[in-house]
């Protein structure tokens, strides 16, 4: 069966940290209550000047020198954002001239919010499955920040910037399981274009919530039936770094041992479709990743949407 390895990681974050003790001089919160019903402490926060196509080049760029291929051989980009800093060109184009990449190379964003990073994946190991294609660079890159009204508890408490990318390679006999769905709503998690300056993310909680603690299950037991595999068998489940306590139902539900749900969720918040690329890039520093490993990657999100992988490493 034709898959996909990862074999090479990096991230970029910006240096700015807000805290949860900072929030408190914003909005009406605590530190307290942010960590009992998140998990999260604090965030980074984008620069002005610090734009995501900045943070993409910078995750990019990082993958790239920690690879050990030829960057003329990567035959596709996909970014995987919804805070692109421009509505034409796409962020993927600007990197194949900034990275110094082939000029006959795939490149594209894609846009599927929190979901984006698997949907990149699921995207490129079918492109470099169906074609003469050996190398892709799929990047999630964040700068969300700009689009949070810091007067709405409800949103600015969760969300933070980044950015991190993945370089991948196409694999003959290797597993890799895909699930993924679309579920139109525009009332949950969105963010219009109106052409002001208050184009602010919006969110319903306790919608999301319900959502993500359903499908999330779902997609896990599918992609282990799809594969013949049990739950034990699987070394880590990384799962969009959206609030603690959906993670902590999920492996409830599943009955799962909770060490094989990897968090960074404290550190970094919601960065949407940077956020499980983030979590592979730190578990890949800090050597937790080895040969063969079988882990799940599972995303959701505005659409709403939600994707799932099986893969090793």
């Amino acid at each position: 069966m034709k898959g996909i390895k990862i074999i090479a990681t990096g991230s970029y974050l910006p240096k700015d940290i807000m805290s949860n003790h900072d929030l408190e001089k914003l909005v009406d919160t605590s530190d307290e209550w942010i960590q009992n019903r998140t998990g999260i402490k604090e965030r980074r926060i984008a620069k002005q000047e610090e734009t995501t196509a900045m943070l993409a080049y910078n995750a990019a760029k990082k993958a790239i020198e920690n690879s050990t291929i030829n960057k003329a051989d990567i035959d596709i980009i996909i970014v995987a954002t919804f805070t692109s800093n421009y509505l034409t060109p796409s962020i993927a184009c600007l990197l194949q001239e900034q990275l110094g990449l082939k000029s006959t190379i795939l490149a594209f964003d894609l846009n599927a919010a929190c979901s984006g990073f698997v949907y990149g994946l699921i995207m490129a190991n079918s492109l470099l499955s169906f074609n003469n294609y050996r190398y892709g660079l799929v990047i999630g890159a964040e700068v969300i920040s700009k689009i949070i009204d810091y007067q709405d508890r409800n949103t600015c408490i969760l969300f933070g910037d980044g950015a991190a990318a993945t370089i991948i390679e196409s694999q003959d006999n290797s597993i890799f399981q895909q699930v993924h769905g679309a579920i139109g709503d525009d009332k949950t998690l969105y963010c219009e274009v109106d052409n002001t300056n208050k184009n602010y993310l919006k969110m319903n909680g306790k919608q999301v919530f319900k959502f993500a603690g359903k499908v999330v299950q779902a997609s896990i037991i599918k992609l282990l039936t799809d594969s013949n595999l049990t739950i034990e068998e699987i070394d880590y489940i990384i799962c969009h770094q959206a609030n603690s306590r959906i993670i902590d139902y999920v492996a409830k539900g599943l009955k799962a041992d909770r060490n094989k749900f990897y968090m960074n969720i404290d550190k970094y918040g919601n960065t949407s479709a940077a956020s499980i690329p983030l979590v592979i890039d730190e578990m890949n520093q800090k050597g937790l990743l080895h040969q063969k490993d079988k882990i799940i990657l599972v995303g959701f999100g505005g659409g709403l949407s939600y994707g799932g992988i099986l893969m090793e490493w």
